[in-house]
């Protein structure tokens, strides 16, 4: 259950008596030092600043559990000047392993699915990957944990397509865990910062996993993209669902859909939706989505969603609703011209970087779009980010904000 407002600021906080070990080596959870409760002021503080221009936000919605939610762990494996093998996360700015013994962040089950993983190579004779000979086996284990569902998948990332002992590697794996759903082999030879290589052989299961989210069901395959908290996704995508006020009927637009996760919650309402990322695989993952959730209202295409909307508004197509969910870097220029071009009557934007979409609002209201509803969540506790949804409409400038 999620909270949000006063009293979230006021409660109790738990998280002061616990402390993580490690914080000062890993640096991925700049804020565990920080009561949860002041770090949502803080967050609060950063999007009432950045977003002055346009508006006053509603209070951030942050999480009434704020532990464990991380259901996508990567951890990356070496090999110690003593010989051991230690499985954890990368130090900041490094590729230097620090060994952790279970994160305050990541799901409890994968973490001991790692755990377990790192103890069984020795009795299987296999190595880590060291990164400057080139040589070993295991570069990183990826887990994904259905949150809904809770379907296990195992990715060990190789160097090398050669799984010495496989059947029984992955016999010893399902003893000590026999709930995981699907085990997938992913081959990455080459000497890159990349996690996931391109080749794949499915070792148990139908190599993927199910989830459900906002009523929709959604199928993971290791290299899908899929928010690593999906109890805070659920409540960002309905408050983003609910800014568009869809009532059915309406034609929609969902740039950067990614797996099509956005668009198949707001097909539900009855809307037409259009997806369009570039990225080929998630296009591919969003049909199959669409077809697992019987949306026929729904179509991805494979295309750069700015070239598509520019092509679309010279085709004299419209659109009412056009959701966008950019990366860190915010929306191109050529992006913006392409939305105002198309001029939808609704824009929901999905940010996870403050800084950017308040670059990219004033770039949008001065193509007359005004902005009517900021709201925050914390998706990512313990860490600086914070995610923000806005609604715009085209309308008089000097309408009420916020409205």
């Amino acid at each position: 259950m999620a909270y949000s407002g006063v009293k979230a600021m006021d409660r109790p906080d738990k998280a002061q008596k616990r402390v993580c070990p490690v914080s000062r080596k890993c640096g991925g959870c700049q804020l565990m030092n920080l009561p949860y409760a002041d770090q949502l002021r803080m967050k609060q503080a950063l999007v009432n600043k950045l977003m002055r221009p346009f508006g006053k936000p509603a209070f951030i919605i942050g999480m009434d559990a704020p532990f464990h939610y991380r259901c996508k762990v990567q951890a990356a494996f070496s090999t110690t000047r003593g010989g051991q093998i230690v499985a954890g996360v990368y130090r900041a700015g490094t590729h230097t392993v620090v060994k952790t013994d279970g994160c305050l962040i990541e799901n409890e089950t994968a973490d001991a699915i790692v755990d377990t993983v790192r103890r069984l190579l020795p009795r299987f004779h296999l190595t880590a990957y060291d990164e400057d000979s080139g040589r070993g086996f295991l570069r990183h284990v990826l887990v994904r944990v259905g949150w809904r569902t809770g379907q296990l998948l195992v990715v060990p990332v190789t160097a090398s397509p050669d799984f010495p002992c496989k059947e029984e590697f992955v016999e010893a794996l399902l003893k000590a865990h026999p709930q995981i759903t699907s085990i997938v082999q992913n081959i990455n030879p080459g000497h890159t910062s990349m996690v996931l290589g391109e080749r794949e052989t499915v070792l148990y299961g139908p190599g993927y996993i199910e989830d459900e989210l906002c009523g929709c069901r959604f199928r993971l395959s290791p290299r899908s993209f899929y928010q690593v908290n999906p109890a805070q996704t659920e409540i960002l995508y309905q408050k983003a669902v609910a800014f568009a006020g869809l009532s059915g009927g309406e034609r929609v637009l969902d740039a950067y859909c990614g797996v099509g996760t956005i668009g198949l919650v707001a097909a539900k309402s009855g809307a037409s939706v259009v997806g369009v990322e570039v990225n080929a695989d998630a296009v591919r993952d969003a049909r199959v989505n669409a077809a697992l959730n019987g949306a026929e209202n729904a179509e991805f295409l494979c295309a750069d969603a700015g070239e598509y909307m520019t092509a679309a508004a010279e085709r004299g197509e419209r659109f009412d609703v056009v959701f966008t969910d950019p990366p860190r870097a915010g929306c191109s220029r050529a992006f913006l011209t392409a939305l105002a071009t198309l001029a939808p009557a609704k824009i929901v934007y999905i940010s996870c970087n403050p800084a950017t979409l308040a670059r990219d609002l004033h770039t949008l209201q001065k193509s007359g779009y005004a902005v009517k509803k900021i709201q925050p969540v914390d998706m990512f506790p313990y860490t600086r980010h914070v995610e923000t949804v806005v609604r715009l409409s085209r309308s008089d400038m000097n309408s009420c904000r916020n409205s």
